[in-house]
């Protein structure tokens, strides 16, 4: 066994298959709580911001050899 850790790998969400893409996003939205502010939005609506956010490579899903887990980050080209 290697102590050595695994970069993370970013997956294109283009790569995806519909399915999986949606059901990561959800568990991402689901799992992150994210506050959208005085409006609240439903699941679908949450669901197609961080859709439309990856289209625009505002973010990227990643996946985490080490812990083998999904999740979605912003990409830091986006954020300046």
């Amino acid at each position: 066994m290697s102590d050595e850790s695994a970069e993370p790998v970013a997956i294109p969400h283009t790569e995806l298959p519909a399915d999986t893409l949606k059901n990561v996003i959800e568990a991402f939205v689901l799992r992150e709580g994210t506050d959208y502010g005085a409006t609240e939005y439903s699941l679908e609506q949450k669901v197609a911001h961080v859709m439309q956010q990856l289209q625009r490579r505002e973010a990227q899903i990643v996946f985490d050899p080490n812990t083998e887990s999904v999740s979605i980050v912003v990409n830091p080209q986006s954020a300046r």
